[in-house]
């Protein structure tokens, strides 16, 4: 009796550990976001509905179409639901967490963005500049003009030089060559640009390609964000991941984003998967992992986490600023996040944009985000003015002011499966229909 009294003792204690070992992750977790936690009811949201949420964005995990996803919004400064499901290495049966690494690609625009506009705060820059005052290598510039008799591209000289504020939102006429087939495209694919050794041999090359149109006439996703990264570190007197790393990421508490991971965090370093027929397969990570690279890309080289780029999201949510420290006045966060696109350009509907993202009325491109102006005129809930971007592996985030509300999510898939709508706009529309008290 006694010894079974002991054992009985034991398990109790045994099970009391162990539940508050599960208590503590889930609070470890929450801490990792820093940002207070509050019951969505307090902040208008209805706990029933953010079910419908969790469940649209749980779906492609629970089918083994996506292996990972971790979603976060808030609300006023406060998290008002996270989730963190499935894993972020099958084979090393990892769960997917909220520190979870993972490689952002795009969604490292907004942040070279950022610091682009600290340096128009310090008077380095200003939209109407025509770039080649900042990069003398650019001024000679031609514009590809169409095909000459003899079947090779022909070109002229810029109707204007293309500006600092058509380079922030890609209307200067730069392109990538990954997603097009135009003779530009194949002469970016022939340079690679982007496989130079440093940023200064990038500036080179790309001195020598034409542009894909006349500035200010289209909008192509487009390299403009890696010529911002060397701008950055041209106009600062620093290179770009250390000016990214003392004035955006340490003063903001992002501590695990970087253009590179180090050995020691790689087993927080989620696997990217490509999809086909059979399924979900592991791609390799990145051969300079572990290194810094002498090319660092402010159009998409950064690796981050759920919870660092929630914190640099919600201080452009509150226009510059987070736990009193403050990156950008409000009226810098505002030109930063208001449409550059022309008109004439929005109103050739469909025939500019990337992905399901098409310049027009209602929709468009500021400095490094992308805007929905007028959100009804072009089918969305979200509310005016919400600005977005994503990433290639499939991360994204959005930031809607008139609602306060601040929306991230990560996931990691190259290519999705068939059958698999749209996440970013479920996200919206699934997050917008829970919120049933916006004056709160």
């Amino acid at each position: 009796m006694r010894t079974q009294s002991v054992v009985t003792a034991y398990t109790l204690r045994a099970w009391c550990f162990t539940a508050l070992a599960v208590m503590l992750s889930v609070a470890a977790q929450a801490r990792n976001l820093s940002l207070p936690e509050a019951r969505p009811e307090a902040l208008g949201f209805s706990s029933e509905r953010l079910q419908r949420l969790e469940a649209g964005l749980q779906a492609p995990v629970d089918s083994k179409q996506l292996a990972g996803i971790t979603t976060v919004i808030a609300r006023h400064g406060q998290v008002v639901q996270q989730m963190a499901h499935g894993k972020a290495d099958i084979d090393g049966n990892k769960p997917m967490q909220m520190d979870s690494i993972v490689r952002i690609y795009s969604m490292t625009k907004p942040i070279t963005g950022a610091a682009m506009m600290m340096l128009y705060e310090e008077g380095k820059w200003k939209p109407s500049d025509p770039i080649s005052r900042h990069i003398p290598e650019f001024k000679d510039l031609k514009v590809y003009s169409g095909t000459g008799a003899d079947g090779q591209p022909t070109f002229e000289a810029p109707k204007h030089p293309p500006t600092m504020g058509e380079l922030m939102s890609h209307t200067a006429g730069f392109t990538y060559g990954y997603f097009g087939n135009t003779p530009v495209d194949k002469l970016y694919m022939q340079t690679t640009p982007l496989a130079a050794p440093s940023l200064q041999e990038f500036i080179e090359r790309m001195a020598k390609l034409p542009l894909l149109y006349q500035p200010g006439e289209g909008w192509v996703y487009s390299v403009g964000v890696d010529i911002q990264g060397y701008l950055v570190q041209k106009l600062s007197g620093q290179p770009l991941p250390d000016f990214m790393r003392q004035r955006i990421f340490e003063p903001l508490g992002m501590k695990d984003t970087a253009f590179y991971v180090p050995k020691e965090k790689m087993s927080r370093l989620a696997t990217i998967y490509s999809w086909s027929a059979d399924g979900l397969t592991a791609m390799p990570h990145d051969a300079g992992v572990n290194t810094p690279p002498g090319l660092p890309s402010g159009g998409g080289g950064l690796y981050s986490t759920t919870a660092d780029y929630l914190r640099f999201a919600q201080m452009l949510a509150n226009k510059g600023t987070l736990d009193g420290k403050r990156l950008l006045a409000p009226s810098t966060v505002a030109l930063m996040t208001s449409n550059y696109v022309p008109d004439l350009v929005k109103d050739q509907k469909g025939k500019w944009g990337i992905g399901v993202y098409r310049m027009q009325p209602g929709f468009g491109f500021g400095f490094d985000v992308a805007i929905f102006e007028d959100p009804l005129r072009v089918g969305s809930t979200t509310g005016k003015g919400t600005y977005l971007w994503d990433g290639l592996a499939g991360t994204w985030f959005w930031i809607d002011p008139t609602n306060d509300v601040v929306f991230l999510a990560m996931i990691q898939i190259r290519g999705g499966p068939a059958g698999v709508p749209n996440l970013e706009d479920l996200s919206r529309q699934l997050t917008l229909q829970a919120l049933v008290e916006p004056s709160k």
